[in-house]
């Protein structure tokens, strides 16, 4: 029997997955279901939202014969028809223990066997004119058998049925339009207790699935493609036909990287820490601070060709896009794979993931409490190379710790991670460049380090509309109320109008502490541009105020203004020190430079996102589809704000459409 395995994208409309019959009396997607299995056979595909039949008959055999396999009975549950011609155009088939009896119907001589089982199929009549599965639900409440029930025997009677697989009929065919089919049995022996356990060797070639998981992944893309418009898949598999590699990225995702993929932390918490999921996510940060997801991947393990094919995935979805920061954790081979994939971005390694590990890397020495401390020191309160540099080797002479490799190696890469080295990449807020800051997964309350793949895809959904929701009511809330101002400063005054709440609140502290600096006095002038120190009393240990300095630089003709602490870069709005070099100059608006464009509370309103390259294409329809849907989904989220604004949405697109349907009648 001839293997297929799929490995594009999408689906154009009308395509089908052929599931036929072989002499041999094997399907080569369904399996047989007399039978049982074989070495050669693949585990029977089971129903599915967006799943198309020829027909009502095909669809009521292929439930059947599903049922068979799994072991269980199957009644028809409700029928619709047609008025005029009686047309059957909808019905819904369940288990045969669905349901309780009524009461008045209740035979105390027979025993009762309905049990409210859930599991069910509810299938429509559709305008391709095929039979499409609209609602699934595959778990029963009882015990499952492997008996010939008499429902699967009779077959629907008064119905012209055709017969099942085992049958006379060897031309049957079951066509299964826009369903992904994956090799449920091709990773491996499900009844071997060894292959239960997922590996994650570095020379890893395909997932390692338990038991229900290539299923799982069928359904959830199955039910996104239908329900999700512009939802974009795709699959790697090995030589052999097994999948190795997985990314996709949902609609609203594929939007907001428009938005906000100018900086990204590559999030691969769950695959490096041998998480039961081999899940990996890009994450950006959107104009109200909030983490947004870019993108997902479920990858066979930590090697440079999983992650070289992961990005280049990625960039192909977002039609060439590339961040200007890309923050991971310390792994070679993902930094191999950024540097091959994504040449012009800054590779930055999460500080705070660095510094979660330093009571795994170094809780075992003799002085750890002393060593964490000079750490932390060199880390955050140095504002220079040479101070970092020096702090360093303090810390190292002091303690002895010159050959420890955990050290060794950060030292080495220090330029990837240290503050005092990244002054000139733009974090957005993600850098974590202070105390008590830190790198969170973007699913973090929806995967713990047993959670199945099943359940991640089942949640998946309910965690990205939590976060959506979040976005939609901080949008509602930076638009409908002006933030309480809290001193007399005209910068704060004026990004209040400006800012979302979330990043105005953020600036505005900045504002404030403007009053615990002191002492702004002029050091040196270099042509146009004059260096001025800043003093500032700053917290310390025991509560102790401490006098810190800080050197900023100004350029009245060019508008700039600089500070060592490089608060601009690695947040995004200026620090106190460089407010209070303005104040002390009679500036009293801040540069249009140091107001981005992507903290503004109507930013997804005012920008529409554009990542073609050299214009649009006279031919290329994929290029019109995502940035018509870019356009349209602007409409759509301001849309369901409330009941008016729907309707007028509504009204717009209705109008969209009448008027490009004129295009077509005028070149008629």
């Amino acid at each position: 029997m001839e293997e297929t395995s799929l490995r594009c994208e999408h689906f154009p409309d009308g395509e089908c997955i052929e599931v036929q019959k072989e002499e041999d009396g094997t399907l080569i997607e369904l399996l047989d279901c007399q039978n049982g299995f074989s070495e050669e056979r693949t585990e029977f595909v089971a129903p599915a939202v967006g799943m198309e039949f020829e027909s009502y008959d095909d669809a009521y055999s292929y439930y059947m014969c599903y049922a068979k396999e799994v072991g269980f009975c199957v009644r028809v549950k409700n029928s619709w028809f047609k008025r005029n011609s009686r047309e059957k155009y909808g019905a819904v088939l369940c288990c045969s223990s669905q349901g309780f009896k009524r009461i008045k119907d209740f035979n105390h001589a027979r025993k009762e066997t309905r049990t409210g089982c859930p599991a069910m199929i509810r299938m429509r009549l559709v305008d391709s004119q095929r039979w499409r599965i609209l609602e699934v639900t595959l778990e029963h409440n009882h015990m499952l058998g492997s008996k010939l029930c008499k429902s699967v025997k009779k077959m629907g009677t008064g119905t012209k049925i055709r017969s099942l697989p085992g049958s006379d009929a060897e031309g049957q065919t079951i066509k299964l339009y826009r369903a992904l089919v994956i090799d449920a049995g091709g990773n491996g022996n499900s009844n071997s207790i060894a292959k239960e356990d997922r590996t994650f060797s570095e020379s890893s070639n395909k997932l390692n699935l338990k038991k229900g998981d290539a299923q799982a992944i069928y359904n959830f893309l199955c039910r996104m493609q239908l329900t999700n418009p512009n939802f974009f898949y795709l699959m790697d598999f090995n030589e052999e036909g097994h999948l190795r590699n997985a990314f996709w990225v949902d609609a609203r995702s594929r939007a907001a990287c428009g938005y906000f993929s100018d900086v990204i932390y590559f999030d691969n918490t769950y695959l490096s820490n041998k998480y039961e999921i081999p899940l990996v996510a890009f994450v950006g940060i959107n104009h109200h601070g909030q983490s947004v997801l870019l993108g997902c991947g479920l990858l066979a393990g930590e090697t440079a060709e999983s992650y070289i094919w992961l990005f280049r995935a990625w960039v192909t979805c977002m039609s060439g896009c590339y961040p200007q920061t890309i923050i991971t954790d310390m792994c070679k081979a993902l930094q191999s794979a950024i540097v091959e994939v994504f040449p012009r971005s800054r590779l930055c390694f999460g500080l705070s993931l660095i510094m979660k590990k330093v009571p795994e890397k170094l809780g075992g020495l003799r002085n750890y409490d002393a060593i964490r401390k000079a750490l932390i020191k060199a880390v955050y309160e140095t504002l220079k190379v040479i101070e970092f540099e020096a702090a360093w080797g303090f810390m190292i002479q002091r303690f002895g710790v010159s050959d420890h490799e955990w050290l060794r190696s950060l030292y080495e890469e220090r330029v990837h991670w240290a503050p005092v080295y990244l002054k000139d990449a733009f974090f957005a807020g993600m850098s974590a460049a202070r105390p008590g800051e830190s790198l969170g997964p973007f699913f973090d309350r929806y995967v713990h380090k047993q959670t199945p793949l099943k359940e991640f895809l089942d949640k998946y959904e309910l965690a990205l509309h939590k976060k959506h929701k979040e976005e939609s009511i901080a949008d509602i809330e930076s638009r409908s109320s002006s933030p309480l101002l809290k001193t007399r400063c005209s910068f704060e005054l004026q990004l209040s109008r400006m800012y979302s709440r979330e990043i105005f609140m953020k600036f505005q502290y900045e504002v404030e502490e403007m009053y615990s600096c002191f002492g702004t006095t002029q050091l040196h002038v270099d042509g146009p541009v004059i260096i001025f120190l800043v003093k500032e009393r700053v917290l310390s240990e025991g509560n102790r105020r401490d006098i810190k300095d800080f050197e900023v630089l100004y350029s009245r003709s060019a508008g700039e203004v600089r500070c060592i602490c490089s608060c601009f870069n690695f947040y995004g709005y200026l620090c106190r020190h460089a407010l209070c070099v303005l104040n002390f100059n009679g500036v009293e608006e801040i540069p249009s430079k140091y107001i981005l464009q992507r903290w503004k509370k109507d930013y997804k309103r005012l920008y529409v996102p554009d990542h073609s390259s050299g214009g649009v294409d006279a031919t290329g329809r994929i290029q019109w589809c995502n940035q018509l849907f870019r356009s349209a989904l602007q409409v759509v989220e301001e849309g369901i704000i409330s009941l008016d604004h729907y309707n007028v949405a509504l009204q717009a697109f209705q109008e969209s459409l009448s008027k490009v349907h004129d295009v077509e009648l005028r070149q008629e």
